[in-house]
């Protein structure tokens, strides 16, 4: 493949560098082991659930724009990774049948929910409804995202990576452009259901 590249760089008259004639070696793939029909659970899912309910999270929506028009879904596994390149993350079901369109996008926004926001939270967590009936929403200026009206806080991003994690798969976001309001309470999600922070 590099000789091929050099060989093209050449034939055009650009320069070449030793770094394209020298392959470069491959560093090694870890093991990677998925787990048998045949092998139990470490922990049951219902336990799982209740414990790692005891973590506060935010929520967002995160929305998209494809062919067929705007999509979106409730989302609290949402989190900043990297501040160079600016870069955040969110985990979404393989079965998702709002991802495919996300994908097909290839940009999304997210919408971080203020304290006040969960009804707008619970009719984007429905599956097979017009999830933006009713839903005010402007475009983000970057990728013409849906950018939902009265958000504390947004992020609009392009999408830069995906990877597996087990039944979901690890969506990492470039940030393109964001901004957010001086006021406002985050609305947190805690053991199954909405709250506030309190003075």
């Amino acid at each position: 493949m590099a000789a091929t590249a050099v060989r093209y760089l050449r034939s055009v008259g650009a320069a070449t560098t030793a770094a394209l004639e020298t392959p470069h070696r491959a560093l090694a793939r870890p093991d990677l082991r998925a787990v048998r029909d045949d092998e139990r659970l470490p922990i049951a899912p219902a336990e799982f659930r209740r414990v790692l309910g005891h973590f506060a999270s935010g929520v967002t929506v995160v929305t998209a724009r494809d062919t067929d028009g705007p999509t979106g879904f409730a989302c609290q596994s949402f989190a900043s990774l990297s501040l160079d390149p600016p870069l955040v993350t969110f985990m979404v079901a393989r079965t998702s049948t709002t991802w495919p369109r996300i994908a097909r996008a290839g940009a999304f926004c997210v919408n971080v929910l203020g304290a006040d926001q969960g009804a707008l939270c619970r009719g984007f967590a429905v599956s097979g409804a017009d999830k933006f009936a009713g839903v005010a929403y402007g475009e983000a200026p970057a990728t013409g995202s849906p950018l939902l009206d009265s958000v504390p806080a947004w992020i609009d991003c392009r999408i830069h990576a995906v990877h597996t994690g087990g039944d979901h798969l690890i969506v990492v976001g470039r940030v393109e452009a964001l901004g957010s309001e001086e006021d406002g309470e985050p609305l947190l999600f805690h053991r199954g259901a909405f709250g506030r922070f309190s003075g």
